[in-house]
C-alpha cells in the first residue's frame, strides 16, 4: 500500500511540474492554480502516506507535534506566492519559479503532518478537524477575491488574451473558483471523517465501561 502511495505521489509531481498540463501555466492562471493544488493537495499527503516509517519520515513526522508551525508554513506559502509582485517574479525566471514548486510541495508535506499520523490513516483529534476548518478560511479568502475582484491581478497574463477562449478576467475567476471549491473539499471532507471517528469513539466508550 505505502509503494502504491508513492507511486501515485510521484505521478502527481510529475503532473503538476512535468506533464504538458505544467506548460499551461505561463498561458492560464487556472492551469498555475492546478500545479499548486496538485502539489499541495495530491502529491504531498500522498507521499507522506507512501513514506511513513521512514529515516526521513521519523525525523520530519516531529514538526507534527507543532501544528500551529505546520499550520503556519501551509498558510503563508500560499499567501506569499500569490503576492503579484512575487509570482510575477515566478513568471520570468525558470530557476525562481522551480524554487516555488519546491516550496509548495514541502509547504504540503508539513500542512500534512498533524492530520496524517505515522501508524497510517488520518490522526484523531478533535483539535484536526478544527486545523483543517481553520485552513480554509485564508485561502477561501484568497479564492474569492481572485474570482470577484473585477479586475486582473497578474499583468503577465494580459497578454494571454483569449487563449483557450477564455479572457484573462475570466481565466482569473476560474482559477479563484477552483481553488476555493478544490481547498473546501480536501480540507473539510477529512475534517468531517475526523469528527465522525471522535463521535463514534465517545459513544461507544460509555458502551464499553457499562458492560464491566
Amino acid at each position: 500500500m505505502k509503494f502504491l502511495f508513492l507511486t501515485l505521489g510521484g505521478a502527481a509531481l510529475w503532473v503538476a511540474v512535468a506533464s504538458p498540463v505544467a506548460h499551461l501555466d505561463h498561458h492560464l492562471l487556472t492551469g498555475h492554480m492546478v500545479q499548486h493544488l496538485v502539489l499541495m493537495m495530491v502529491a504531498a499527503p500522498l507521499i507522506l502516506l507512501g513514506a511513513q516509517s521512514t529515516f526521513l519520515a521519523e525525523r520530519v513526522w516531529t514538526f507534527s507535534k507543532h501544528p500551529a508551525f505546520c499550520w503556519l508554513a501551509g498558510t503563508v506559502t500560499v499567501i506569499f506566492w500569490h503576492v503579484p509582485a512575487v509570482f510575477e517574479l515566478g513568471m520570468q525566471s525558470h530557476s525562481w519559479h522551480m524554487f516555488e514548486h519546491a516550496t509548495f510541495f514541502m509547504a504540503g508535506i508539513l500542512f500534512w503532518l498533524p492530520v496524517i499520523q505515522p501508524a497510517g490513516g488520518v490522526a484523531t483529534r478533535w483539535s484536526i478537524p478544527i486545523y483543517l476548518f481553520l485552513a480554509t478560511l485564508p485561502c477561501d479568502a484568497l479564492s474569492a477575491f481572485l474570482a470577484f475582484c473585477g479586475h486582473v491581478v497578474y499583468r503577465p497574463y494580459l497578454s494571454m488574451e483569449g487563449h483557450g477562449r477564455l479572457s484573462p478576467l475570466e481565466d482569473q475567476a476560474l482559477a479563484g473558483a477552483l481553488m476555493w471549491v478544490t481547498v473546501t473539499f480536501a480540507y473539510l471532507i477529512p475534517a468531517l471523517v475526523v469528527t465522525a471517528k471522535l463521535l463514534a469513539r465517545e459513544r461507544k466508550q460509555p458502551i464499553e465501561s457499562g458492560a464491566y
